[in-house]
């Protein structure tokens, strides 16, 4: 059995997300190759080429490709299935984006976000927020999956001697095209990436007063800053910042929730985090249920306290 990995980067560095989707491939035997489609990515393949368990490194680069447009990117997939008997990518954005399209396309069920690799064509995959595991067995002859990232172990960075071929593909489809992106800059960790979390929650009463207690909190651990749906709905934070099924999903060794009431969604993307603090003033919130550490009273008293005696 021969995978292929679709690589998560942004033309220059090669995402962490990718290195849980080779694990993954990696445990449905046989070789790995990874896929770099972009422009200038030169670097990218390079790096896939060291990452332990990658047989072989794809590189498309083309324009048509450094923007990841899924309408461009797909074709570009299905072009190289007659190949491999099964793709997969990380359940990020652009992932989520571009293998349902390949799926059509090969006219196969997609497998999202599985949990566990039990056999070649067998997994596991949450169902129900979270709530329910299932296993799903496919008998499609390609298999298109998508892996969650906080479920595998990293592949390390090192140690791999892949060889790196240079493809081609049906380039610009003519579909949609690349304007601009506006992105959020920040000098704190990535969300997905970071080790320790603080998420503010809609309890914090505004933009302002999310800033205020949540950011200084954050810079003490060294945090990445993350937020609840309730917080984005109500502008006190950006939509990158939203942990959660219809958000980000992380495991941090430590997820510190300020002022979250625990709500399924958000449980959803965060419950698998090593060490779990909750600042709640309702001691019957279900964030307490899946806390391991949890402070019961005005977080706008306790959040300066911890912020201090850190």
């Amino acid at each position: 059995m021969t995978t292929l990995v679709l690589a998560e980067h942004d033309n220059s560095v090669l995402k962490d997300a990718t290195l849980a989707a080779v694990t993954a491939a990696g445990k449905l035997g046989g070789d790995v190759h990874l896929l770099v489609a972009g422009h200038n990515a030169k670097s990218v393949a390079e790096a896939g080429a060291q990452v332990a368990g990658v047989a072989k490194v794809l590189l498309a680069d083309d324009a048509a490709y450094g923007a990841a447009l899924a309408e461009n990117v797909a074709p570009l997939i299905v072009s190289l299935m007659p190949g491999y008997d099964a793709v997969v990518a990380p359940a990020t954005t652009r992932g989520k984006n571009i293998m349902p399209r390949v799926a059509a396309a090969l006219d196969v069920a997609q497998i999202s976000e599985i949990l566990s690799v039990e056999s070649a064509d067998t997994f596991t995959r949450p169902i129900y927020a979270g709530n329910a595991i299932a296993t799903v067995t496919s008998s499609d002859a390609k298999k298109v999956i998508t892996v969650r990232g906080t479920a595998f172990d990293k592949a390390a960075t090192s140690g791999g001697s892949a060889s790196v071929e240079s493809i081609g593909g049906p380039g610009d489809a003519g579909l949609s095209k690349f304007v601009s992106a506006d992105l959020t800059t920040s000098a704190r960790p990535e969300l997905t990436a970071a080790k320790i979390i603080v998420s503010g929650g809609r309890a914090l009463g505004s933009s302002d007063k999310f800033h205020e207690f949540i950011d200084p909190l954050a810079d003490k651990l060294g945090a990445a800053v993350g937020a609840s749906r309730a917080a984005v709905d109500a502008g006190y934070a950006p939509n990158d910042y939203q942990v959660g099924q219809t958000g980000k999903i992380v495991a941090p060794e430590l997820y510190v929730a300020v002022g979250i009431s625990g709500a399924i969604q958000h449980l959803a993307g965060m419950k698998d985090s090593k060490i779990i603090v909750a600042i709640n003033k309702d001691e019957e919130a279900p964030i307490f249920q899946v806390a391991d550490f949890g402070l019961v009273g005005d977080l706008f008293t306790l959040v300066p306290e911890m912020t201090s005696k850190l």
